[in-house]
């Protein structure tokens, strides 16, 4: 990788209020780089644009991504603008810093940590598509951290194109109120123009190459009625929002486009409207008309105002303002390896400020961190700060024990702040390194990786001596193997994919463990009574301590749940880790000389395993929610297919010419699909495949994995 040039930034000291931390989020293949080029191209961070089907684009920099045409880390940047149309906020240069997402299902952590430190959201939708199911993944994200957005209905130059229907399609599968703030004039090769409902005119570009410029004229005569009637039902949703301005709406009162703007902001910052814009990236259409909604309708920081955290010292409740006059508090989202400046920690300041060569407190870790380096990026190029403040997203060189998620302060004011929740792998696959050499090469590289990715996981297998890793899909494990290969020059072996099986108990039992051992001098003594109980799928593990009378002393316990912990980390029936049970102490006893914390783990462990025989033990599969959508001629062919792989379809429903069946099926038996598919459909059908949730396996292909794990 040739190494990164260095840039240079506009003025960035901009007030707070000029400032937008947005993500660009959405499904496979709906153009959420290709909006970001654009974004780019024309605030003047790009003085060409750069495309994702000819492997040049901007922000997918990484090889894997130019050859495949997919985001597979999200990249970040900083541009400024300045508005170009009417706006009710001041005509004046705005700072946006964005974060282009992935959109495939397997490298969901980068979509979860991105949004957790961003403040505005740019959903991006296919005009013919619709609302397809990663969209509606990415919004959930969203949700659970209150991030507001807007949407952009993408590619109105394609084939298929139906506004109106994505909006619909919005009401319904988001469960929100959109405000549509532009109407397309024309659709697939007659998309020429939108209108501008609040501003009642129309941007007109004269035809499809990509550098016409627009220009602004009155609505035709043959779209006024229909233009009007939707900015009649604009300006109702809007004044819905704002007591007052209902009081005027209602008696008919004129009121002005900015405060209807203005309220409009603050609905949108307040989760009760998302504007649906309209246009196409690849043809340079509708993106000026985005970037003053970036602008006008997205958070600032100052919007946000204060965000809330925990005191490690004291557990009580702390609340930060947003500003840079208040003590230190940021995030760390993204750990990174750079083959030029080493491992880069990115972080979203959110008051305070830092400086290069400083001292921070790790509160999360009780650790003090020096900054080395300040860096901001713009995808793999940097340009070397001296100090960051509130509301700014940096890059931090010199971070030795930051992880994902771990808060960073100011040591006389200490803060931790929610976390990032990711979620749990579902396959894996062995891993060995062909010479010597390769095995140290290899135990760095999958510790870097292991860093910059949470949902990466890595364990040895003692018994065959194999290293194992674990992700969210083939493709993610694929592309983890050939950045090994690529970046640090690591040949290995690959085995077949694994599922992730889970085990748990079906039914509740009492079991005893009593570990006693008398070999001259002190012995060992650990007893302990344990209940078991089943719990609800996807709860988890829970342990309860419930010794009265000091029968077990209290110093002790913290040994048992030890103990409880690895024979469930190790599982009962075949290997695989145990899920889903509430463990309960209750009863025991134990010796005044030879009790030991090692004597009570190794009693818990016996009890567990005893009791979870006893109980009744069950294997657990994870179970995928699939979508294909395939030309109507192959459905019959794909629905059989998918019944013979254990799946059940759930539904169909027709898009344009295809149609989407969607099914639940084990994972297990997903292996390979893209290849099959596109076999069975000439290349013509797609999938897409997300973790639903786990299901007990039939007793007879339960009996074959427990086998096949003991050989």
């Amino acid at each position: 990788m040739a190494a990164p040039i260095t840039v240079k930034t506009q003025n960035r000291n901009l007030p707070l209020e000029r400032i937008r931390n947005i993500g660009i989020i959405a499904h496979i293949d709906a153009g959420k780089t290709t909006t970001t080029e654009r974004i780019l191209y024309f605030t003047g961070k790009s003085y060409k644009i750069g495309e994702v089907h000819e492997g040049a684009a901007v922000m997918d920099w990484m090889d894997q991504e130019r050859e495949r045409g997919i985001t597979i880390v999200s990249a970040a940047t900083t541009t400024f603008w300045t508005p170009v149309l009417d706006t009710a906020l001041p005509q004046e240069n705005y700072r946006i810093n964005i974060i282009d997402t992935p959109g495939h299902v397997d490298f969901t952590a980068e979509v979860e940590r991105s949004l957790r430190v961003l403040d505005g959201g740019i959903t991006v939708l296919d005009a013919d598509k619709g609302v397809q199911s990663q969209s509606e993944t990415v919004w959930r994200q969203a949700d659970k951290y209150n991030v507001p957005r807007l949407c952009f209905v993408n590619k109105m130059d394609k084939v298929g194109a139906n506004f109106l229907n994505v909006v619909e399609d919005i009401r319904q599968k988001f469960g929100v109120k959109p405000a549509v703030i532009v109407m397309p004039i024309g659709a697939e090769s007659e998309f020429h123009g939108i209108i501008q409902l609040l501003d009642r005119n129309v941007l007109w570009w004269a035809d499809q190459e990509p550098e016409t410029p627009y220009e602004i004229i009155d609505i035709p005569e043959n779209m006024k009625a229909q233009a009007e009637e939707l900015r009649m039902q604009l300006v109702e949703l809007i004044c819905e929002t704002d007591e007052g301005l209902l009081e005027r709406y209602l008696n008919a009162e004129e009121i002005s486009v900015n405060e209807l703007k203005s309220a409009l902001r603050r609905a949108v910052i307040d989760y009760k409207l998302v504007p649906i814009y309209g246009g196409s990236s690849l043809r340079n259409m509708g993106i000026q008309p985005l970037l003053d909604g970036i602008v006008e309708y997205l958070p600032s920081p100052v919007d946000i105002d204060s965000i809330t955290g925990t005191n490690p010292n004291t557990n009580e409740e702390i609340t930060r303002k947003l500003t840079k006059e208040e003590p230190l508090s940021m995030l760390a989202f993204k750990i990174q390896t750079d083959p030029h400046v080493g491992r880069i920690t990115y972080c979203r300041v959110y008051s305070g400020k830092l400086a290069s060569g400083s001292y921070i407190y790790n509160a999360t870790r009780d650790t003090r961190e020096r900054i080395g380096r300040l860096l901001l990026m713009h995808a793999n190029q940097r340009e070397e700060i001296a100090e960051a403040w509130a509301g700014e997203i940096v890059a931090v060189v010199g971070l030795k024990d930051t992880k994902t998620g771990d808060t960073l302060c100011d040591d006389s004011h200490p803060i931790i702040l929610e976390g990032i929740s990711f979620a749990e792998p579902v396959i894996s696959l062995a891993i060995e390194p062909r010479t010597k050499a390769d095995q140290e090469k290899m135990a760095l590289a999958l510790q870097k990786l292991s860093e910059e990715d949470p949902t990466f996981r890595i364990k040895n297998n003692p018994e065959t001596n194999q290293t194992v890793i674990a992700g969210m899909g083939e493709l993610h494990l694929e592309i983890l193997v050939d950045r090994m290969k690529r970046e640090f020059k690591v040949d290995a072996d690959v085995g077949a994919p694994q599922v992730a099986y889970r085990e748990t108990i079906a039914g509740s039992v009492e079991s005893e463990g009593k570990f006693i051992r008398q070999s001259g001098g002190r012995g060992q003594y650990g007893h302990c009574w344990l209940r078991l109980e089943p719990k609800d799928r996807g709860t988890g593990y829970e342990f309860v301590n419930a010794i009265t009378g000091g029968v077990i002393p209290k110093d002790f316990i913290p040994a048992i749940e030890k103990g409880v912990k690895e024979a469930m980390a190790n599982g009962v029936m075949a290997g695989y880790p145990m899920v889903d049970m509430k463990i309960t102490v209750y009863d025991g006893s134990y010796h005044d000389v030879d009790s030991s914390e090692v004597a009570f783990k190794i009693a818990a462990s016996m009890s567990l395993q005893d009791g979870s025989r006893k109980a009744g033990l069950q294997l657990l599969e994870p179970i995928m929610r699939v979508e294909v959508t395939t030309p109507k001629e192959f459905m019959g062919d794909i629905i059989g297919d998918l019944s013979g792989r254990r799946g059940a379809i759930q539904g169909t429903k027709e898009s344009g010419a295809a149609v989407i069946i969607i099914s639940l099926v084990p994972l297990a038996e997903m292996s390979k699909y893209a290849t099959i598919i596109r076999s069975m459909t000439q290349g013509r059908a797609s999938y897409y495949m997300e973790p639903a949730h786990y299901e007990v396996v039939p007793n007879n292909i339960a009996q074959e994995i427990v086998a096949s794990n003991q050989k």
